[in-house]
């Protein structure tokens, strides 16, 4: 484990090791903020990126969080069936109240309170998937399985 992580990775890496995983967040030399430079950056398939994307709800006005495959885009329609409500876009004012972290480095789990999960059902066709870390340059790598364990995501066909 790095300690020269900034404070947000930091906190990610701690969260891990609470979760008892020995799992490392590693600080890139490239931006990962998006999934296309996080695959550039890390030298994986856009695919096996775990893109963590904040959906704020139009009712309840709460979180919800969906996991996406780097080369999915969310079919809100889909994921609203799931929820119940209808979904609108969050601010990121919104995300980083709701999740700590700014948008660009927005970790699958690590927030102040829980927040309901969906995982891309096309993540489970790798052994591993990488998953930003809070920072746009922080990343960690782990099975799809132990993600959806650690989050306690809700696995489903997210396109």
């Amino acid at each position: 484990m790095s300690s020269n992580l900034p404070e947000s990775a930091m906190r990610v890496q701690q969260a891990l090791l609470k979760a008892g995983l020995a799992v490392d967040v590693l600080q890139m030399p490239g931006t990962t903020r998006t999934a296309r430079e996080a695959a550039e950056t890390i030298g994986c398939t856009v695919s096996q990126i775990a893109k963590s994307l904040i959906f704020q709800r139009s009712h309840s006005k709460s979180a919800i969080l969906i996991v996406a495959s780097g080369t999915n885009r969310v079919n809100e329609q889909q994921i609203e069936k799931i929820c119940g409500e209808p979904l609108g876009k969050a601010s990121p004012d919104f995300v980083r109240a709701t999740t700590g972290y700014v948008i660009g480095g927005v970790p699958p789990f690590g927030f102040p309170l829980p927040i309901e999960t969906i995982i891309d059902e096309d993540l489970l066709e790798y052994s591993e998937v990488w998953a930003a870390a809070g920072t746009p340059f922080s990343v960690f790598c782990i099975p799809p399985e132990v993600l959806q364990n650690l989050t306690g995501g809700k696995i489903v066909r997210i396109t």
